[in-house]
């Protein structure tokens, strides 16, 4: 027959010694990063600068808006401007037909 749990534990209670080096050898283990632990790492920092990319991304895209919206503001003055113009124009010619036949 081979060595029983219950053996383990009685060798284990008569060696001190042996006893301390289980107990550092639990406490390193504890300590350990497993291959998921680094997976788990490497995906979390693959997030990070995903979210970090996606932000500087956002900004740009503010920015362009921004732009966007200031050429847009432009470009409606300069349609107000050029249509109260033409009425002003169509405006001035009535009166000068209708004053001076």
């Amino acid at each position: 027959m081979g060595i029983t749990a219950e053996d383990i534990v009685e060798l284990f209670e008569k060696d001190v010694r042996a006893r301390r080096r289980l107990a550092i050898i639990n406490a390193v283990l504890r300590d350990v990063a497993t291959k998921q632990d680094i997976k788990d790492m490497a995906t979390k920092q693959d997030l990070a600068e995903l979210r970090r990319a996606i932000r500087e991304d956002i900004k740009g895209l503010e920015a362009r808006l921004d732009m966007v919206v200031g050429e847009l503001d432009r470009l409606f003055k300069l349609v107000v401007v050029s249509v109260l113009g033409i009425l002003m124009s169509i405006t001035s010619s009535m009166l000068v037909r209708i004053l001076l036949p």
